[in-house]
């Protein structure tokens, strides 16, 4: 079973995309604080991607991403973002993909899958 790591700060969306990964046959872990606790839960989960909520004015995520890059180079970090500009700069902060919020379920498994292949 694939394993995704959420960290999303809105409990509504975050809500929404548990339930929805479940019912797609993932296991799926949600946060609502960035830091060392997503660490600690890679370690113990070893998710095949994570995907963290970004806010452009804030460097939290950003930093969490680069940490987690360190630690687990081939691990997939997706930015969840509702930035207009999430589709330029998601890349130069790490992240290995984007999912703009709001988003359509469909792109949303298809972004994910892009990244792990169903077995």
């Amino acid at each position: 079973m694939e394993t995704v790591i959420i960290q999303e700060t809105d409990p509504e969306i975050s809500d929404v995309l548990y339930a929805v990964l479940k019912q797609e046959g993932f296991r799926v872990y949600a946060l609502s604080e960035s830091g060392p606790d997503v660490l600690e839960l890679i370690g113990q989960a070893q998710p095949h991607a994570i995907m963290l909520d970004y806010v452009l004015s804030d460097k939290d995520s950003a930093c969490l991403c680069s940490e987690i890059k360190q630690r687990y180079p081939a691990l997939p970090v997706l930015a969840l973002s509702c930035n207009s500009d999430i589709s330029e700069v998601y890349r130069t902060v790490g992240f290995d993909g984007y999912i703009a919020k709001p988003f359509n379920l469909d792109d949303l498994f298809r972004i994910l899958r892009g990244f792990i292949p169903e077995s």
